[in-house]
């Protein structure tokens, strides 16, 4: 057992973190293309990812795509290869690796049980039982019962005098490690058989950075109404779809919960001056230097997830206070609204609802289904795929209309209700309405109100966490918007057999 000083905090501004060497794939790594691609009939033209991209190929591009699938094989498929997968249109399907060159490194504040029961699934798999780990004591109550833990499983223990924080208590791991790879496990995660060979595959491109499994809840006997909204809006599991995670996307950032890291790619770890957030900013940090991270959903650990309502409200309300930093660290990464100029007027014309307005609002719509069409005339049907995006554009705008309304910008939309009858029927049906479309989508067993219910002090915890931590730093960076000037962003790609 090694005893550590205190150490001065870090500076409020993020160190920079080094830039990749390499980002050539290397030969006889496959990708395919994701399910969610468009791909038109001759084959040229790609439509998918996230945000939206459109990918003109070539011919020869075209014909090294027959299938779906493209393996490496030099430098013209490589970089097709590349493009691909940075847009979020194809995911990579390395072949297995081995698991080794890792350490596992686990901060810890008391919760002994829990520790005890994530180093007896490491040493039960095969695969991680003979993986070196790390235990990092942040300052626990009862140090001498992690101690007992950490040696009956033959892992090694640092401690902390005092509480410094979770990232603290990483980046202490990380500096004791060696090996290549860092895998970060909290002590309330259950790692599920094969999770690591996943994630390490990933690192067969010299460029990723970060691969990360899908947190999933643990299963409970009896579960209550938390439990049971947990289990499919918990804001640690990013869902059943795999990706690149870049901001501002459908996968803007993976928690902190479990991840796998390369070592030289990570710097001096996570910014501990953070208590909140600093695997959001560490995400965001290794994106901006051009690294690539993964989410990997076929990689899972179960997570027992908070459900006192108490607890549940205090650390939703904590995740909010971190907007403030993550704003002002990465200005425009983290809006709570990201939406074209066009389709924000043309809702706030259908809110009016009156047939000028609405005329209006078709109007403006309609006028950006032929614009988009027009940057793909050799689409199969340029109209229909102009007005289907203009239109899906339009949907995905009112739902962060809503989502702002109901979160975010609460406190001005009840203030707003409370002045104007009008603004209070918009507000209410807007609860009402995301509320039960969300209850649909989550697939959830609650009943329809009881998760309307949940979902809106889960929204009004957020939201009061966001407004605290503005205040807090004295800005309104977390509450701006962020404009998107394109609906489509266009690639084109060349590439030779």
């Amino acid at each position: 057992m090694t005893a550590l000083a205190h150490r001065t905090p870090a500076p409020p501004t993020s160190t920079p973190l080094p830039s990749p060497a390499d980002t050539a794939l290397p030969s006889g790594l496959t990708v395919e293309l994701a399910a969610g691609t468009h791909r038109s009939e001759d084959g040229r033209l790609l439509l998918g990812g996230s945000p939206l991209r459109l990918l003109r190929l070539t011919a020869p591009a075209a014909r090294l795509l027959d299938g779906g699938r493209l393996t490496v094989t030099g430098p013209a498929s490589g970089a097709l290869a590349r493009r691909l997968l940075d847009a979020g249109i194809a995911h990579p399907r390395p072949a297995p690796a081995p698991v080794s060159d890792t350490t596992v490194v686990i901060p810890v504040k008391d919760r002994a049980d829990q520790l005890d029961r994530l180093l007896a699934a490491l040493r039960a798999d095969q695969p991680t039982s003979p993986l070196p780990v790390l235990v990092v004591d942040d300052g626990s109550a009862d140090p001498a019962a992690l101690a007992r833990v950490a040696s009956a499983h033959g892992a090694e223990l640092l401690t902390h005098p005092r509480n410094l924080g979770p990232a603290a208590a990483r980046n202490t791991g990380l500096r004791h490690t060696r090996t290549p790879y860092v895998a970060f496990c909290d002590s309330d995660v259950v790692p599920e058989p094969g999770w690591l060979a996943a994630l390490l595959a990933q690192f067969a491109d010299p460029a990723v950075a970060l691969a990360a499994p899908r947190v999933v809840a643990l299963p409970v006997a009896e579960p209550g109404l938390l439990d049971r909204y947990e289990e499919k809006r918990s804001p640690l599991d990013m869902g059943a779809g795999e990706g690149p995670v870049v901001p501002v996307s459908a996968l803007s950032y993976v928690p902190s919960a479990t991840i796998v890291v390369r070592r030289d790619a990570v710097g001096t770890g996570f910014d501990d001056h953070m208590r909140v957030g600093e695997d959001v900013d560490l995400c965001m940090r290794l994106h901006e230097a051009g690294w690539r991270l993964r989410y990997v959903p076929t990689a899972r650990v179960g997570h027992r997830h908070r459900t006192d309502l108490r607890g549940w409200l205090a650390q939703r309300a904590a995740y909010g206070t971190g907007a403030a930093d993550l704003a002002l660290r990465h200005p425009g990464q983290v809006p709570p609204l990201y939406a074209a100029p066009w389709s924000l007027a043309a809702c706030a014309l259908l809110l009016r609802g009156r047939p000028g307005p609405t005329a209006v609002a078709a109007a403006l719509t309609a006028v950006t289904a032929v614009r988009v069409a027009r940057r793909m005339p050799d689409a199969d049907h340029p109209s229909r795929a102009g007005a289907l995006l203009s239109l899906a554009a339009l949907r995905g705008t009112a739902e962060q209309l809503l989502r702002c309304a109901t979160r975010h910008h609460w406190p001005l939309a009840t203030a707003a209700a409370v002045a104007s009858p009008r603004a209070r029927y918009v507000l209410i049906a807007a609860a009402v309405v995301e509320g039960l479309v969300d209850h649909r989508r989550s697939g959830t067993s609650l009943g329809p109100l009881a998760h309307l219910a949940i979902r809106r002090l889960d929204d009004l915890a957020y939201g009061w966490g966001v407004w605290q931590g503005a205040l807090r730093r004295g800005t309104t960076a977390p509450l701006r918007p962020r404009l998107a000037l394109r609906l489509v962003s266009r690639w084109t790609a060349g590439g030779r057999p």
